[in-house]
Order: C-alpha cells, then structure tokens, then sequence
C-alpha cells in the first residue's frame, strides 16, 4: 500500500517555519538553567527533523540533526548555555530555514553558508568531547550491541493514517548501515477485501551497524505508540538461525493478534538488501519532491470565525428563500413584506462581507515576530546595547498587507538602531540608561492601522539635515522649512546623514523606498522627533487593499471615487478666497493655507457645464504633507467599494489607482490623489515653461 504524503507538505511546511519562530524566539529569551526553554527549542528541532526526514528532506535531516546533537547536550546539562552556543544555534536557524525553504521551492540553497555553520556545529560539539574522558571515547559494547540488531517491526493497521510510511523508516535504518528486509503477508487479505487505508504487512529487520540501539529506536519514535517493536543485538554475524527464529517470532505474533490459527511459515518473498531499499526510497523521493512546492498563500482561521460564516450564510438562504416566495403571484399588498426582505437581504451581505473580510486578518505578530532576532544581531553589529519592547501585536491587520508593510519596517528598525540609539557611553553622559529602547507599538484608529516604530535616541538634528540637503542642491540655502517639512527631505532619494557609509545604513537607500511602499499600500508616514530624546515614526494603513471607504463625486458624465482617507474636508467655493498666481495657477485661501485648486475635467478631458470655479464644488484632499483642492461638479453618497486592479484588467493609468462596479452596474474610477498632486505639479512646470517661452496664451490653456 501507498500514501501519497505530498499532500501533507504544506503541513509540514507550515509547522515547520512556525518551530523556527519558536526555536528563534527561545534562543533569544535564553538564560543558564533555563531548562524549560531548552525542552521546547529542542522539542521544535526534533518535530522538523522527524518530518523532513519522512518527506524525504535528507538535507534538512543531516542539517538539523547536528542542532538537535548540540540541543541535547544542554537539556542533559552536559553542556553549560554560553552566548557562543546561542549565536551558533541562531545561526543554525537561520541555514534550516534556507533549507526547508529550498525544499520547498525545489531549488538550490547557499551550500556555502549551510557548510560553514555546519563546521562550526561539528567543530562545537568535538570540543564537547574531547573533554568527557577517554572511557567515553571507547566504544561500549553493552551500549551497541556488538555487530547489529534483529529488529522485529509489527504496526498497526492504522499507521499509514497518520501519514507514516515504513518505506522511510527503513530509509533512515539503511543509513546507519547494512540493512536486511523480511516482510510477512500473512495477514494480507484477498484483493477484493483490501482497505486501501489499511496497512496489512509486519516486517524482520536485520541491521547490520555499530550504531547504538537509542540511535535505532530514535527512528521509530514517531510512530512507538503505533507499532510492536523489539530489538535483539546481534553478537554473531552470521547467525542465520537466529535470524530465522526471530522472523518466525513475527509469524506468529502476528497472527496471534489477528487471532488467526498459528503459523510457522514466512512468506514467500525475497529479503530487500540496503541498496534495494535506497532505490525505492530515491524513487519515492523524487516523487515526493516533484510536488514540494507547496502553496503557501494559506491562512489559518478559527473556527469561531468559520461559525459566524456559517451561521451568515443560512441567514442569506433564509432570505433568499422568503424573496424567492415572494416573487411568486406578487402583487402591491407584498410590497412592505419585499421592502423588509431586501433590508434585511442588505444587512446580512454587509454582515457577511464583513465576516468574510475578517477571515484575511491576521495578528499583526506575524510580521513583529522577525524584529527581536534584527535588534539582537544589530546591537552585536554596532556594539550598542538596544533592547525591543513590542505592544498591541494583536492587532489584526490584512494578509496581504502584512506581507508588503514588512520589508518598511525593517528599515525603518534598522535606521532606529543605526542613526537613533547612542553608543553606551554617550547614553551614559547624556544621563540616559546605558541600554537603549525600540519601541514597536500597533494600533488601530478609526478605519485604519498605525503602527509606531520609536527610539529614545539622539532624535533628529534639523540642521544637519538642512546642511545636508543643500549640499545636495535638494533645496535652496534661503529656504525656510518647518520641521514637519526638514524631515520629509530623510525619505528624498538617496539622502543620509550617516557620517560614513556601514553594511547597515549610509548609501542614502531605503527610507525613499519606505514611502514608495508605504503609499503604495494607501498609507503615509509621519515623523516626530525631540533632539537628545528620540524619533518616531507613524506609519498609517488601510486594513485591508481590497475594499476601501469612498466618496462618490460627479464630474461631467462621470462618477469618480475619492478615498475618505485622503479628504481633508469638502467645501462651497466662496469666490472671495479665490487667487489666481501669475495669471496661469489658482490658489484657494483655506484658512491659513493656499491650496492649489486642480479642475478634475480638465485632467481627464471631460466635457461639463461646471466650468467656472465659482460654480463648482471643492473638495480638499491631502498627500505627503501637500494639500491640494479638487474641482468637482457634485458630491455623491460615501460608501465601501471593492477594488479592482487596473493592471488586472486594462492598463496602468495617471490619476487612477483603481476602479470598481457601482450597485447600477456601471464603472467608476478610484482617484489616485498622490498622482494626481503628482500631475498637478507637472501642469504647473509645463506652464511655468512655456510662459518662459513667451508663449503665455498656451499657458492659460494648461491651467485654470
């Protein structure tokens, strides 16, 4: 019989990176007699040893059984939990989850890494025993049963249920040494009565090795509540009667426990030699391996979540069942009946959307689970002491989301350790603690997410950025900026302040890319900063980039969607606040601002009766610390829309991030206000150009 065991890789997998967590986690919490600990980092590496070596992961096995050696030795309290061992264990983490991964995608890993740390294992643990004695270099004979074992193999029927095959057993068997297969089909029943999930075959092994028996029965421990198994060492290699005795001793209790009459006769089929068993065992692994490329684009749900979906959808079939009564015959006496089932149709899809939305959110530790090991190799990098103190990491943020934010964070942890936190002794002179804090904090507000990235470091010297910033011509020497304004110029590409350029920081690469990302996802970033005390760093999200709260503005013929989000606030044009700069740009005096006012039609090329601005409506909106006035026809309702890509389905296009089907049926595009600040910008120069051209009549044609 066989099991197909691909299908439990993704399992596997699964299980697998979650052990690395625990087992990074541990090493990082790790303190002397911290026995507890040990147990679980051991207890993960054994679980992902075990299972690589079922699916045939041989260098994930070899790998992470030179872990498991050394993990060993401290839950036994032979080795004393030094920070050399720890940083080695970190390391070794690190290369097994190179190799599971590369297990996973079928694809090579960095073989010089994995060797390296692998030496470093081996090199760890020679030193370990060269230090116990010589009596324990001497090989015991009492301990490894001299020449081999009989070994008598008898598992349940049920085994393969739980994903277990013998075929793999014997794999790992065979590389301790020569190995001898004796199969009995006694208990086989006829074709017809055969349970494809029944396993029907008991084994006599004969191992040939100078392994100890602790090694063989390590092998079977995945499966000891399953199975009868009995070892017997082997003095005299060829002992035939021995072994034919003991290969009858499996006939019989075989048998006995089916309760079927007793019989002394093995079946008729040829022993399997080890390197017969390699063979299958290749072919099995390459079958395996050909399907390991699982798809990780799961989630897991609880099933209180799973519930309220079920629970959503009979109310929907309830529903839908008394409006389908309805349709039946219908006439104006069922009208209010009808009234009350659509309402009620509407709140259980809204009900149900929003159930189902959840199903996407994921704890927001998943993407902070990785900090803790970055902060502990960048204060061994920088020689500062630093510590991580994480909060509200159960906020729940969109999978998809979660995944893009990541790589962001880490810059910007990255530039908290590097340009935040002093060196020990200027914290000490500062009258600070001589270790410093990276707070990460998470939260959710209004509709959104933010999250906090915050040191309590030097905090940002708007002058050494302004200096720096002039050097590089990105403004003027005569500019005067406030602070919000000096820090918007660290996220200008490539610009440091670094006084020398680091594996860490320095190239001036990496925060303009943060707020690339960071809008891209729909969210800005903010920055708060006292000299000598810290920075922080606001990031705000959307929950979620597959629906989005709009509002619906009339242009023309046309329905635009403008992200609540970016709204700073909708207004009637009051004419007497009007300014027109140069004769080619109006400005909008709000309050204490000049907002620049963009017509949506003349962007878009649309035909409307609102040209006059002192007609229309105005609705400001706000980007990167820009304000812009957008000149619409009309305002519409505000509701949630659901996304469609662009990309997807036509092509990128200015202006628009996105579109979406109304409940009329029709498209409506999703404005994408920093392009559009962006297209205004560029309006504005075009015009500037071409009134230094002295072609100032086109320049009226541009802009308002």
């Amino acid at each position: 019989m066989s099991v197909d065991l691909s299908q439990f890789i993704p399992s596997f997998l699964e299980e697998s990176f979650e052990g690395l967590e625990l087992m990074e986690s541990g090493l990082l919490d790790l303190k002397p007699g911290d026995n507890e600990t040990i147990h679980s980092i051991f207890r993960a590496a054994h679980s992902i040893k075990g299972g690589a070596g079922t699916f045939g992961f041989d260098s994930v096995t070899e790998f992470t059984h030179l872990v498991e050696t050394l993990l060993d030795e401290m839950r036994d309290n032979r080795r004393e939990v030094t920070s050399k061992d720890t940083e080695i264990l970190l390391d070794s983490v690190d290369c097994m989850r190179l190799l599971i991964e590369a297990a996973r995608d079928d694809e090579d890993y960095d073989h010089d890494k994995v060797s390296k740390t692998s030496a470093r294992l081996s090199e760890t643990l020679g030193e370990q025993q060269s230090t116990e004695g010589d009596s324990e270099i001497e090989h015991d004979d009492s301990k490894n049963g001299g020449s081999g074992y009989h070994i008598k193999f008898i598992p349940e029927h049920s085994l393969a249920k739980t994903g277990n095959d013998p075929i793999f057993l014997f794999s790992a068997l065979a590389e301790l040494g020569e190995l001898t297969i004796c199969a009995n089909t006694e208990e086989l029943p006829a074709l017809m009565d055969i349970d494809a999930q029944e396993l029907y075959l008991s084994w006599q092994l004969t191992l040939i090795t100078e392994a100890e028996e602790a090694e063989i029965i390590e092998i079977f421990e995945w499966v000891e509540d399953e199975c009868l198994l009995e070892l017997e060492p082997i003095t005299d290699i060829s002992d035939e009667e021995t072994s034919q005795n003991l290969a009858e001793d499996v006939n019989s209790d075989v048998n006995q426990s089916a309760g079927a009459p007793q019989s002394n006769n093995v079946a008729n089929q040829e022993p399997l030699d080890s390197n017969e068993v390699a063979a299958v065992v290749e072919n099995k692994n390459k079958e395996t391996k050909g399907k390991a490329k699982a798809d990780l684009g799961s989630i897991r749900v609880g099933v209180d979540k799973v519930d309220s979906l079920i629970n959503l959808v009979g109310e929907l079939v309830i529903t839908q069942s008394m409006l389908s009564e309805l349709g039946n015959d219908f006439d104006m006496s069922k009208v209010e009946r009808l009234t009350s089932g659509l309402e009620q149709l509407l709140q259980n899809t809204k009900e149900l959307q929003e159930s189902v939305m959840r199903i996407r959110m994921l704890p927001i530790s998943f993407a902070f689970n990785r900090f803790p090991r970055l902060v502990h190799d960048l204060a061994i990098k920088t020689g500062k002491e630093m510590e991580l103190v994480i909060s509200g990491e159960q906020t729940e943020l969109d999978k998809t989301v979660m995944e893009q934010i990541g790589d962001p964070l880490v810059h910007l942890v990255r530039n908290a350790a590097d340009h935040g936190i002093e060196s020990k002794e200027v914290r000490l002179a500062s009258g600070k603690p001589e270790k410093g804090t990276i707070s990460l904090d998470a939260y959710h507000q209004g509709g959104n997410i933010v999250i906090e990235i915050k040191d309590d470091g030097a905090g940002i010297n708007t002058k050494t950025v302004l200096d720096k910033a002039i050097d590089k011509g990105l403004i003027d020497a005569n500019a005067t900026l406030t602070d919000s304004q000096v820090y918007d110029l660290l996220f200008e590409p490539g610009f440091s302040t670094a006084a020398e350029v680091t594996d860490i920081s320095g190239r001036g690469v990496g925060m303009d890319v943060v707020k690339r990302n960071i809008q891209s996802l729909g969210g800005r970033i903010q920055v708060e900063s006292a000299l000598g005390k810290g920075s922080t760093f606001k990031v705000n999200l959307p929950l979620t980039l597959a629906i989005l709260d709009g509002q619906l503005v009339k242009v023309g013929t046309e329905t635009y969607i403008i992200p609540l989000i970016s709204i700073v606030e909708s207004l009637q044009i009051d004419n007497t606040l009007i300014n027109r700069v140069s004769g080619d740009m109006v400005l909008y005096r709000l309050r204490d601002d000049n907002v620049p006012v963009l017509p949506v039609y003349k962007m878009f090329h649309l035909e409307t009766e609102c040209t006059e601005i002192d007609k229309a409506l105005l609705v400001v909106v706000e980007a990167d610390g820009q304000k812009i006035g957008l000149m619409v026809d009309d305002l519409l309702a505000q509701q949630q829309v659901v996304i469609k890509s662009l990309n997807d389905n036509y092509q990128q296009v200015a202006g628009i991030s996105g579109a979406t089907i109304l409940g009329d049926g029709s498209v409506a595009m999703i404005l994408d206000i920093p392009g559009m600040i962006m297209m205004a910008l560029e309006q504005a120069q075009k015009a500037q150009r071409l009134r230094t051209d002295g072609t100032s009549h086109i320049a009226e044609e541009v802009c308002l």
